[in-house]
């Protein structure tokens, strides 16, 4: 694992240095989707050079993005407003970003493989960086970073507090301008690689971690690059590990532990509340808690054949839950339909291990072995499918018998609940 994954590492690790810096001024203007407007423009570039025949990987697309992503950089410089203007940049952001969208699926419509080539700007192809690649965009990214660390007073100025840097006499257009220009060549050089989203995620998701957890710029810097190597290392191994696209895995992982900062921090908060109120303070939680409960029963009540997860997660841990509502020759079919269940999962995970081995070379089969391989997944998948539809349906059986023995009590517990709670706050007040 470690030969075919230490590249697209050091590459994430280089994408992190640059843009987690990138993204506290990017956070601190409040122009967050500038890094995803730039990237479309930049795509849009490369579109027009593959439509005038030149590979996506070519120098010269690369010279056609970044002569779009300048024009783009010197558009947005000029399109710094006053903060009472009656248009926000944000808003001039997000039209740029729709029409070079929509332009780019114009031009791809005109262009061969226009799905997989959108696929391609979108996801990228970090998982098959090479060396040379790595080694200009860690030189660029040098290259970038010294002229960020020369002119940091004015940039940081400019994006933390633009009213001072303007009583100051700051030029601040040229200094935006810099800093789009700097910038969009950073996000045109990682596009290539990443693609669209990835970028994004790296531009945003680590800025603001480190945004919520210090109030110093160099603490957010720390906290972010720290985030950064750490998703980056966990994408890639999910990757590897589930065989999964490799740009969709990280982003998946940056979103994943942005969920679980802000779930970490919501508790946090919860918790001095309730230092400070005492336990009072979950009263609000406790109202929103009963009437989940109630809404959860009257749907099952009302509609037993939904999706309930909830309830599914629950029988899953639980079989008994479920089995308490079935027959005694539905609970046989239940358990030989799993017992059958079980063996064919492990079988298909066994069998497609092999095939992935075999892809990533880490196994040899022959053509002929392959099509076998091949023919005997659909056959076994198409058993296991079978198994499953028994299962659902026996669970769909028993979700006709839960809506009165189990939907209509949690309806009345949530309802009586919450109106209790809600008389004691009001005699409280």
């Amino acid at each position: 694992m470690l030969d075919l994954l230490w590249l697209p590492f050091l590459a994430c690790l280089m994408l992190t240095g640059i843009h987690v810096y990138l993204g506290l001024h990017v956070l601190a203007r409040g122009v967050i989707f500038v890094d995803l407007a730039l990237a479309q423009v930049a795509a849009l570039g490369i579109t027009i050079a593959f439509l005038a025949g030149h590979p996506m990987q070519s120098e010269a697309a690369y010279w056609y993005a970044l002569a779009f992503t300048v024009g783009g950089a010197g558009f947005f410089s000029l399109t710094r407003f006053r903060r009472a203007a009656a248009i926000p940049q944000e808003a001039v952001i997000g039209i740029v970003y729709a029409v070079s969208a929509a332009l780019t699926v114009l031009v791809v419509d005109r262009a061969p493989q226009g799905a997989e080539h959108i696929k391609q700007l979108l996801v990228g192809s970090i998982l098959t960086v090479t060396p040379g690649e790595t080694a200009r965009l860690a030189l660029l990214y040098t290259v970038i970073g010294a002229v960020h660390v020369a002119i940091r007073r004015p940039l940081l100025e400019i994006s933390f507090d633009p009213d001072a840097a303007s009583t100051r006499g700051r030029a601040v257009r040229w200094w935006d301008f810099a800093f789009y220009v700097t910038f969009g060549v950073v996000v045109t050089s990682s596009v290539r690689a990443a693609g669209v989203l990835l970028v994004f995620s790296y531009l945003i998701v680590p800025a603001a971690v480190g945004a919520l957890l210090s109030g110093s710029v160099a603490g957010r810097l720390v906290i972010g690059w720290t985030v950064g190597a750490m998703v980056s290392a966990l994408g890639l191994w999910a990757s590897f590990a589930w065989d999964l696209p490799t740009g969709a895995a990280v982003v998946a992982t940056f979103g994943a532990l942005m969920a679980v900062v802000a779930c970490a921090l919501g508790l946090r908060a919860l918790a001095r509340s309730v230092r400070e109120r005492g336990w009072e303070a979950l009263r609000g939680v406790a109202i929103v808690a009963c009437a989940a409960i109630g809404l959860a029963g009257m749907l099952l009540a009302a509609f037993p054949r939904m999706d309930h997860y909830w309830i599914d997660w629950t029988e899953d841990t639980a079989p008994l839950v479920e089995l308490a509502f079935l027959t005694p020759a539905e609970r046989q079919a239940w358990r030989d339909s799993r017992e059958a269940l079980e063996r064919g999962t492990a079988e298909l995970r066994r069998l497609k291990t092999l095939e992935v081995d075999a892809r990533w070379g880490r196994a040899t089969l022959t053509q002929e072995q392959q099509e076998r391989l091949r023919q005997f997944l659909a056959s076994r998948g198409e058993i296991t499918a079978g198994d499953r539809f028994v299962l659902k349906t026996l669970r769909g059986r028993a979700r006709e018998r839960q809506r009165f023995w189990l939907g209509l009590p949690l309806l009345a517990l949530g309802i009586a609940g919450a109106l209790t709670l809600a008389r004691r706050r009001t005699g409280d007040d």
